[in-house]
């Protein structure tokens, strides 16, 4: 008997389109000036430099010259030159002018990606223009003191990483929380995101009064307090393939001037710790689910609208034609 599944979800890459969001491609702070960074992304490749003005680019990575790839090219005075026969180009992917002298032919010209850079991670948006902005924090960011890393490869789409954030049993089933405030009776939902507050304790007594939050369909952003401390904690997968995602990860808490270094440094180590007994808990499941949604019941209600949100989200490849 086949098994009962929900409406078709549609899978990263089907029709060669992919999810609308931002996706991280690189720390900021391995792209230093003249530098340039390659990253696999939506099944192809594309490339990060900074311009004279010092902000980040993100451009498809194939010359288009004979297609070699820039990121084993150089990147000098905010322009990016390819290395094989020194085509170079700006900020914007258009090409200023090739190593031989010809004249530039015409609409030689790179994909340029919407690019920000947030939370000490540079991001592109699949698309044209972006749909919702990437979120900020409550207060400057030369405020926080923060950590970033990154988590290893995952046979999942990003939006099913996201999915589990809004699995409301799970806090109980298998994370043990005591919650003091049903997570869903603060459900909130706006055009591009979903969340809700988390207000209880784990069995160790680690307490947490939280506000959680997806953006898009890969944006996770935490912000609260931990054990009465203030703190933030972001993840985000990439996109580099149908099928596959690394997350990246940033966290924090804001700067104390009465606390000593070391005492900065235990509180972020308390954030990270627990954090990463979530995650603890869930590699297992993660490793090996083949993520299906099928027979859900009362309670996977957030869940639900969760998976309705992904089945009409916008999806789009406007760079397909240059990443490959």
């Amino acid at each position: 008997m086949p098994r009962p599944t929900s409406p078709h979800l549609p899978h990263e890459g089907d029709d060669g389109l992919y999810t609308q969001s931002w996706y991280p491609i690189c720390m900021a702070e391995d792209l230093t000036p003249g530098v340039v960074v390659g990253a696999e992304f939506l099944g192809g490749r594309v490339v990060a430099f900074r311009d004279r003005s010092g902000r980040p680019s993100v451009l498809s990575a194939y010359c288009m010259h004979l297609g070699a790839d820039l990121s084993v090219g150089t990147a000098a005075d905010g322009l990016l030159r390819c290395r094989f026969h020194g085509w170079t180009y700006d900020e914007q992917g258009v090409c200023r002018r090739t190593g031989s002298g010809d004249a530039v032919p015409e609409g030689a010209r790179l994909f340029r990606f919407p690019t920000e850079e947030r939370f000490g991670v540079v991001w592109a948006f699949n698309g044209t223009e972006p749909i919702f902005r990437i979120p900020g924090l409550p207060c400057p960011e030369e405020e926080i003191r923060a950590r970033r890393g990154r988590f290893g490869h995952l046979a999942m789409e990003p939006w099913m990483v996201s999915a589990h954030t809004l699995d409301l049993q799970h806090l109980s089933l298998p994370h043990g929380f005591d919650l003091k405030v049903p997570p869903a009776d603060t459900v909130r939902r706006t055009e591009h995101s979903h969340g809700y507050d988390l207000v209880g304790s784990l069995p160790d007594g680690t307490a947490y009064d939280v506000r959680i939050d997806i953006h898009g369909p890969n944006l996770f952003l935490q912000t609260g307090l931990l054990n009465g401390r203030w703190y933030f904690w972001m993840t985000s997968p990439s996109l580099p393939a149908p099928g596959r995602t690394d997350s990246f990860f940033v966290y924090g808490i804001r700067k104390d001037g009465s606390e000593t270094e070391e005492a900065a440094e235990e509180a972020l180590q308390r954030v990270f710790k627990a954090q990463m007994q979530f995650y603890s808990d869930d590699s297992d499941i993660f490793d090996t689910i083949h993520f299906q949604p099928g027979l859900l019941t009362a309670r996977d209600k957030t869940l639900a609208m969760f998976l309705d949100y992904m089945r009409t989200y916008p999806r789009a490849n406007p760079a397909r034609e240059f990443l490959n």
